[in-house]
């Protein structure tokens, strides 16, 4: 709905060496010379590990209720029917439609409370070009998370984020079709932390309108509750424009 990854001790293998006897000056130095690139080369990988931990803990959680819902929108599809929307300048295959808060039961509250949006919307512009989807967003589906509005968004983007549209579909030059199926195979090859129970393929007319993806208050892959996959046993899929 629009307007709606067996060390031994001491670190890494490659970086291993038993002891030695002592040599000539020279050797030495070499030796000096190569530790200190071998621990050069593996630290920025503990950084970057380090980094991506804290991000993920640093997430709110929401609350009131069960599971998030992540809706990316085919971009394509969409802009067949609004070519002036400014998403559709940018030419994209995936978008963020929006991250819903839902309910195992298959229940989902909206419009929770008139709390005030983000401080300043263009914050969100990467996530969000159409600033009157994203006060929509917020206003039907942020509310409910339990989250003031900049924590929504963070979490949206995060989401969003991390998410890899298949490699098949980001070069898409000419439509092709393809089973709901399929589309899902293509997400959890190049997104394999996502499992297939976790994913639903949406459609209108037999043509691709959106994937979506269960996730936890910590943005972790679960099971959906009774989301159902379209019915459609082939669906078409249109180049970016």
């Amino acid at each position: 709905m629009r307007p709606e990854v067996k060390q031994r001790p001491g670190g890494n293998d490659s970086c291993y060496s038993p002891p030695m006897k002592p040599a000539a000056l020279t050797v030495s130095i070499a030796l000096l010379l190569w530790l200190t690139a071998c621990k050069s080369s593996t630290a920025p990988a503990a950084s970057a590990s380090a980094s991506s931990t804290a991000q993920r803990t640093s997430l709110p959680e929401g609350s009131g209720f069960d599971y998030y819902l992540l809706n990316l929108s085919w971009s394509p599809e969409f802009c067949h029917s609004h070519p002036d929307a400014p998403e559709c300048a940018m030419h994209s295959t995936f978008v963020l439609h929006g991250l819903w808060p839902q309910n195992y039961d298959g229940t989902y509250p909206e419009n929770c409370s008139n709390a005030p949006g983000p401080a300043d919307p263009a914050t969100y512009k990467d996530i969000y070009p159409d600033l009157g989807l994203l006060q929509h967003e917020w206003r039907t589906h942020g509310t409910c998370s339990g989250l003031p509005a900049d924590a929504f968004l963070s979490t949206a983007r995060a989401a969003y984020k991390a998410i890899v549209v298949p490699q098949r579909l980001q070069t898409l030059a000419q439509q092709t079709s393809m089973s709901p199926n399929q589309i899902m195979n293509l997400f959890m090859v190049d997104n394999p932390r996502i499992p297939r129970e976790s994913l639903a393929v949406s459609c209108g007319n037999n043509y691709l309108t959106a994937v979506e993806i269960c996730l936890d208050k910590s943005l972790r892959p679960i099971q959906c509750g009774p989301l159902r996959s379209c019915r459609a046993v082939i669906v078409r899929i249109p180049p970016p424009r």
